[in-house]
């Protein structure tokens, strides 16, 4: 998926290719029409909003507005080119549109009802051998990704140490990565929100020099989304309730998500970052011209 934040990476490239675009297509100022309309036709939200779907919960932090599920779909799907998904909404800064060239970040809120999952291991995690086993999968995976004419990917390191709040169970990570052929790493910030059925997830994903940015507001981030009584952590009952087949280890670990994976999601577009370059901004902007037209 060019997922979150993948539509920084593409107009940081479209943007830094500006004195090519007279070639491509000569008239720049009916796309910035074009964009500027796009990124005006948002209706934004701010205070207490009900994620209904997930029986949960946001308060808009300040300095963002949120985007509800519809037109966060059309933005990762439409816009951004992902495969359709069910998304809960999502988080931008304030002074921030999905089409904008200066996107740094904004994160995807989705939800997963795998169960409920148990914590007690949490205290006892060597995140450094976690660590170890993550970068030898990843790399293990490699050649298929390779195979299936996608970029290898390296995992750096932690970017920011796994945090597991037992109390208010939540949990948060970052990743760094390496995509072959791409200049700069990649950051991927994880959150993760447990409760009674399931979790939240809440995803961000940029360069990694947004790493200090997003780590300035990452606690009131974190703490904005809630579960609402009835189903919240606490209110898991072994009678009815469905158990996780993994614990907090395999959640980081990525074992929890095997079919709506991070990298299967955005592989496909960031290959054609990678390979399209030119050719893909042209493609772009011929698809927002054709959509406005019809």
């Amino acid at each position: 998926m060019k997922y979150t934040l993948l539509v920084l990476l593409i107009f940081s490239i479209n943007f830094t290719l500006s004195a090519q675009y007279d070639s491509i297509y000569p008239n720049q100022d009916k796309y910035k029409q074009i964009i500027d309309s796009i990124n005006n036709s948002f209706t934004y939200q701010n205070g207490s909003i009900q994620l209904v779907s997930a029986n949960a919960n946001i308060l808009v932090p300040e300095g963002y507005k949120f985007l509800d599920s519809e037109q966060s779909e059309y933005v990762l799907s439409d816009l951004w080119d992902n495969p359709p998904q069910e998304v809960l909404g999502m988080l931008f800064p304030n002074k921030a549109n999905p089409l904008d060239a200066d996107l740094s970040f904004a994160v995807e809120i989705t939800y997963s009802e795998e169960g409920y999952i148990e914590d007690e291991e949490a205290k006892n995690i060597d995140y450094s051998d976690l660590l170890e086993e993550m970068m030898k999968d990843t790399e293990n995976e490699n050649p298929s990704r390779k195979e299936a004419g996608y970029p290898a990917i390296h995992l750096i390191g932690w970017a920011s140490s796994p945090f597991y709040d037992m109390e208010n169970k939540k949990l948060h990570w970052a990743k760094e990565l390496k995509f072959e052929n791409y200049e700069s790493n990649t950051l991927n910030y994880s959150i993760r929100i447990l409760g009674r059925k399931g979790y939240l997830n809440l995803n961000a994903i940029g360069d990694i020099d947004i790493l200090p940015e997003f780590q300035k507001d990452a606690s009131k981030i974190i703490s904005s989304v809630q579960f609402n009584p009835g189903n919240q952590y606490q209110e898991f009952n072994p009678e009815i309730d469905k158990v996780a087949a993994y614990g907090i280890g395999g959640l980081i670990a990525g074992s929890a998500l095997p079919k709506v994976g991070f990298f299967a999601k955005i592989l496909k577009f960031w290959k054609l970052i990678l390979i399209g370059g030119v050719g893909f901004i042209a493609a772009f902007k011929k698809k927002l011209f054709l959509e406005q037209e019809d």
